[in-house]
């Protein structure tokens, strides 16, 4: 992927992630309600969830952007899945 779509594709992932965060009532009115945020998040676990959901997006359109996304994997889940010892 060249960078210039990296960037954008990154920007675009960011903005509906902000878009989730700024207008949690209008994406719940879109989707409806999540009964499993409401049960364990509770009260308000629908905006909570649509909010942190939009956080986890923004989170990943940066890593897209700037091209972080392999050193971010690397750094959180390498210790699960070690790189190949060569022989």
């Amino acid at each position: 992927m060249g960078f210039i779509m990296r960037v954008l594709l990154g920007l675009v992932i960011v903005a509906v992630g902000a878009f989730f965060v700024i207008r949690t009532r209008t994406i719940v009115d879109f989707f409806g309600g999540v009964d499993f945020a409401e049960k364990y998040l509770g009260g308000g676990g629908t905006n909570l969830f649509y909010k942190l959901l939009g956080i986890v997006f923004c989170l990943l359109g940066f890593l897209i952007a700037t091209n972080m996304w392999t050193a971010f994997l690397q750094a959180t889940l390498g210790s699960l899945f070690p790189a190949a010892q060569p022989k």
